[in-house]
Order: C-alpha cells, then structure tokens, then sequence
C-alpha cells in the first residue's frame, strides 16, 4: 500500500484551499476573519470584501430566527455545535440555500476565542424540494377538491386512496373503509381484472364501467376515466376518476323539459293566435264594410268603437306574440334605408287624434347634424316611437308631447338619441326600473284608470337593446315624464322611387280573383273587400276545390288560406305550381291567422307570393292588385 507522508499542517492548508465546501474563521463577536476559495464562490465575494464582517450581512433578511443570535447563543451553553438550513443573499442578488455547521472554540478557562463554520450549498436541492412540495400540493388540492370521486388503487385491486367526493359518492369513510378495501366491492371484479390486464394499452375498459355500488348497495350511474400511475417508469397502480352522471341526468332532463315547455308555449300562442285573429278579421272587416255604407252619423260612431275596441284586442295580441318571440330569440331586424323625419311625423299623425281629443299639443324637433336618410330596421325604429307616444298620450291629461332627435355618442360608436317628453302624471323614481318589466304598470290605481297590459315598455326595451340601443326614463314624479333610446346612426343614400306612401293606383282594372277560405265569415268579408274595389271574385272552401277552379278557369290573384280540410293552402299551392301551365299562373298571397317566426317563410318556400296576416286590410289588397297590374304592364 503506497503511503503519502503530508504533515498536519500542509494538509488542513490544502483542506481548506481546496474543500469543494465553504469554510470561514470568526472570531468571538461573529466577525468574519477569513474564508476559503469556496465560501467565496458561494456568495461571490472576495475575501478582502468580507473582512471584518458580520454574516448576518449576507443572510436573508426575512429569516423568521436570525443566524448571529444563534450563533452567539453557543456562548455560555453546554452545545458547542450548531447546524442549521439557512438563506442567504449572492453578490449579484440571487438566493442561496445553503446548510451552515458552526462549532465554538474556548481556552482552557472556557473563555470563547473563534468560530469555524462550514457551508454547503444545497440551493439545486431546495429547489427540487421546492418542485416536489408543489406538485404534492397540486396532487393534494386536484384530489381534495375535485368534484369527481377519484379513487387510487394498487396492481392488486386494492384501494390506496380517495377524496372526499368518494365518500359521498359511495357512502363509505375514506380512512377507515375504503382504504385497503378492495375495489371489485365498488365496480365488480371483471372490471378490476380488466383495469389491471387491459387499461394500459386498450383505453375502452373504462367506457364500460357505468355504475357504482354504493355502501347501502346502491348502483349509481357514473361517467369513468382509468389513468395509470407511473414512478420511475414503473406502473405501481391507477387512478379511477367517477363522474356521478345522476345530477348530469337532472339537468338534462330539466333541459328537455324546459324545451318542451317553450314548444308548447309557441304551440299555444300560434293557436291563440290563429283561434283569435280569425273572429278578429270578421269583426273588423265586416266593420270597415259597414263603414263604408249609407249610415247614420250615430251608427257609423258605434261601428268606429267596436273597431277600435278589435284594434286595441289586436294589438294586446301583436304585443304578446313581440315579446315572446323577442324572448325565445326568434325576432330578427330587417334593414332598410328611411328618412328619419317622416318616420318621427308618421307616428305623431297616428297618435295625433286621440291627442286632440285631450286638446294636446305635438312637436317634434331634428338637429342639424342628423343624417336625413338613415340605414336601420325602419319599422320596428316605428314600434317603439308609437309605443312611447301612445303611453304619454294615455297618461298625459293636458299640456304637450315632444319628439327630440339628436346626435349621441356610445363608447366610440355614433348613435341617435330619441327623446319623448310629456307633461303627464309623471312616474315614482323609485318606479323607473320596473316599468320595464313585462305585465309592470306602476300601481293598482293607474291598472284601473289605464287601459293595456303592460307589456308596451318592455317590448320598446327590448328592441332597442336587439338593436343594439339603451333605453331608459326620468321622472320626479309629478311634472311628466321623458323616455330617451339610442338608436346605431348608419347614414344611407336613398334612390329615388316612388314608394308606397306615394299611393296606390286607384284606378286598376277588375282582376278575376279567387278566394279560398273555410271559414265562413272570413269568406263573407274578404269577398265584399275585393267587390267594393270593382273585381269579379269567386270563393272555394278548400285547396282541393281551388285546384279544381283554377283547372277550369284562368284567375290573376288567389287569397289562400292556410289552415283548410281536405287540402291545406301550403299543399294546395305546390299543387297549383306543378300542374298549372306558366301562363296561366296566378299570383298566391297567403291569407293566415298565424304570425309566428317562419309562417312567411314556409308559404315562400311553397311557392306563394306574399304572406298577409289576419284582419286582412284594404291597403293589402291594394298592394297585391298593383303588384298585377304592374305584371300584366311588362
């Protein structure tokens, strides 16, 4: 054995020269007196920079027990040793973990003379630690708050561990039953043999395990993962992950109900629709007949109120079918291009005779700078000024209704901003949000002195935010009231055409029109429309019957129903289109007492013309009558 002869000295010279650790000499008070080349690689020192040093310099400030405390602690105790885990503060600003040793040295009479510390750094695995304590944690909170149960288990079926949603999944305590049970009790043994032989390389083993049973024995219904638990590349067990699928099942449920809940709503409210408007269609167009007749002042007065009495039951229904296709998201805005002047004069000329029965007084006022032609949805811009004014007309006893558009700004869009004014009874401020509610009006006693269903306001909200618009009131409550909406300001250039404010042609040929209807009094009143025009009408109370008229004889325009026995009117028209020559087309307005989302389109689709909902006014047929002649002129 070779021997190396290296006295003491020469070696603690070398040790510390060259020992891979940090070494310092303190004296008594902690002061640093010299360091190795290590313990200067450490903290990035050299030694004459930290000559005559405290340590605690170079510590961290933060640490909860401060190192020179326990290091003069040694003084005066029976411990001569101190090792402690410690961080500390490099040159350039990083930290250092580093696990410090320390021991005292005395004279012979116990006196301390020096300290020898030693430093390794263990800041890599710290920082490992640190990882693991994170990802324990990470596992620890996964598992802990989870809302699935997730079970751990072992290659031999039996359970390791499981989270709090196992338990009350399965009714079993985690701690004192279901760890080290096994778990075919929860799932069945050929799917535990299953797992353990299959899962790792055929995922569908866990697509078949759809229930557990419970402690009370129970099967519950669940949605299962299978995930391995791999430790140094060795598969040591799984996690089963359950989904209880019974909540999942309610909300389904609830789902289709409320789904067919909204489609028997829409059922009812076509049939309410249709059941309505067509006793509505008698009364008002038997009533625009009479009118029209040699009458005394005093009957043609009563026949003005019962239609006015069908009017305001119209339009409850109009109101009702606007809100609940608003609501099931079924209204859609048709843009177009308008003049916004004549819109604000049109709705102020409707509302304008009841206004002057109350002997009120109408203005209306544009800024400059508001576009003449704008580009929107120009009729339902109408619905909600007519809904506005005709509230302040109701509740306005005297003075005036004002109509003010200007400009407005939103965030970075332009938007127009409407204002109506009034000098009515006002509203509570404490009232200005719930009037906006469907069926709201602001008290009992405005229920009884007011007529209307409360239903004008929210539908006015409603449009303006489909538009993309704000509407909101003011109101002390006692000197009247002003509604302001925003309307999106899109400028449009209109063409110049003749529309249909300019009239219709009065003087039109008589067409040959025939009428298929099967209602009776609808059939009566329609009739004696279009024979008050000057045309020569013939009627038929089904499709099969109007199939066979048109066989027979030529016709320029049929009023067809839609709901008819023997042959509806959507089936009577694809009929008509097929086996009718080109020349001998008519033109086929659908005459129907439904006013739901996709009436139109179904009628269009089977080939008619034009959709016309129930009363049928004169302005209607009009248009239809022009739309022929203008054919017959090409």
């Amino acid at each position: 054995m070779h021997r190396v002869n290296l006295d003491k000295p020469t070696l603690n010279s070398q040790v510390f020269e060259f020992a891979s650790f940090g070494i310092a000499l303190m004296d008594h008070k902690g002061l640093i007196l010299s360091v190795n080349p290590a313990f200067e690689r450490m903290f990035g020192y050299q030694q004459h920079e930290m000559d005559g040093k405290h340590l605690a310099e170079f510590t961290y400030p933060e640490e909860p027990l401060p190192l020179m405390n326990q290091i003069l602690g040694l003084i005066g105790s029976t411990e001569t040793e101190l090792q402690v885990e410690k961080r500390f503060i490099h040159r350039n600003g990083h930290l250092i973990w580093g696990l410090f040793s320390v021991r005292l040295f005395s004279d012979d009479q116990g006196a301390p003379m020096y300290y020898i510390a030693q430093m390794i750094d263990i800041s890599k695995q710290k920082e490992s630690e640190q990882r693991l304590q994170e990802s324990v944690e990470r596992y620890t909170s996964l598992k802990k708050y989870n809302h699935d149960a997730v079970v751990s288990f072992d290659l031999k079926g039996n359970i390791i561990n499981a989270n709090i949603m196992a338990e009350k999944l399965t009714g079993y305590n985690v701690s004192t039953e279901l760890i080290g049970m096994e778990l075919a009790n929860l799932i069945g043994p050929s799917h535990v043999y299953r797992i353990l032989t299959e899962s790792l390389h055929d995922s569908s083993v866990e697509q078949e395990i759809d229930t557990l049973v419970t402690k009370e024995g129970h099967f519950v219904e669940v949605l299962t993962s299978i995930a391995p638990i791999f430790v140094n590349e060795q598969n040591i067990g799984f996690y089963m992950i359950c989904k209880d699928m019974s909540e999942q099942k309610q909300l389904i449920m609830a789902k289709e109900t409320a789904e067919a809940t909204n489609k028997a709503k829409s059922e009812f409210l076509a049939m309410m629709s249709h059941e309505i408007r067509t006793p509505m269609n008698g009364v008002i167009g038997m009533t625009d007949i009479l009118l029209d007749s040699d009458l005394e002042e005093e009957h043609k007065e009563y026949l003005r109120i019962i239609r006015q009495s069908g009017e305001s039951l119209l339009s409850i229904i109009n109101n009702i079918l606007d809100l609940s296709k608003i609501e099931a998201g079924k209204s859609e805005l048709h843009e177009q291009i308008f003049d916004v002047q004549r819109i604000v004069k049109e709705c102020l000329s409707i509302v304008s005779a009841k206004a002057e029965v109350k002997k009120l007084r109408l203005s209306y006022s544009i800024q400059h700078d508001v576009p003449e032609h704008l580009l929107g949805d120009a009729d339902r811009l109408k619905q909600v000024l007519l809904n506005l004014l005709g509230n302040a007309v109701k509740f306005t006893g005297s003075g005036e209704i004002s109509v003010a558009v200007s400009k407005a700004r939103r965030g970075d869009d332009d938007m127009l901003l409407f204002t109506v004014a009034d000098t009515g009874i006002g509203i509570p401020p404490d009232k200005l949000k719930v009037i906006f509610e469907p069926f709201s009006q602001i008290d009992s006693f405005m229920m009884k002195r007011h007529e209307g269903t409360g239903l004008g306001l929210s539908i006015c909200q409603r449009i303006v935010e489909m538009m993309g618009g704000q509407i909101c009131a003011d109101s002390d409550g006692k000197s009247g009231s002003r509604f302001h909406f925003t309307f999106p300001l899109k400028e449009g250039k209109m063409k110049v055409a003749k529309t249909q404010e300019e009239g219709y042609d009065q003087d039109l040929e008589p067409a040959r029109i025939l009428i298929v209807e099967d209602h009776e009094i609808n059939r009566l009143v329609l009739s004696k429309m279009v024979e008050k025009m000057g045309h020569r009408v013939s009627v038929a109370t089904n499709g099969q019957e109007a199939l066979q008229a048109l066989t027979r004889h030529p016709y320029d325009i049929v009023f067809m129903d839609i709901h008819m026995p023997v042959m509806d009117g959507l089936t009577a028209t694809q009929e008509i289109r097929k086996s009718i020559p080109e020349d001998r087309q008519p033109y086929i307005v659908a005459v129907t007492a439904n006013a739901l989302k996709g009436d139109r389109e179904h009628c269009l689709e089977a080939g008619m013309n034009e959709y016309i909902s129930k009363p049928v006014s004169r302005d209607a047929i009009q248009k239809a009558l022009q739309f022929v002649k203008q054919k017959h002129l090409m």
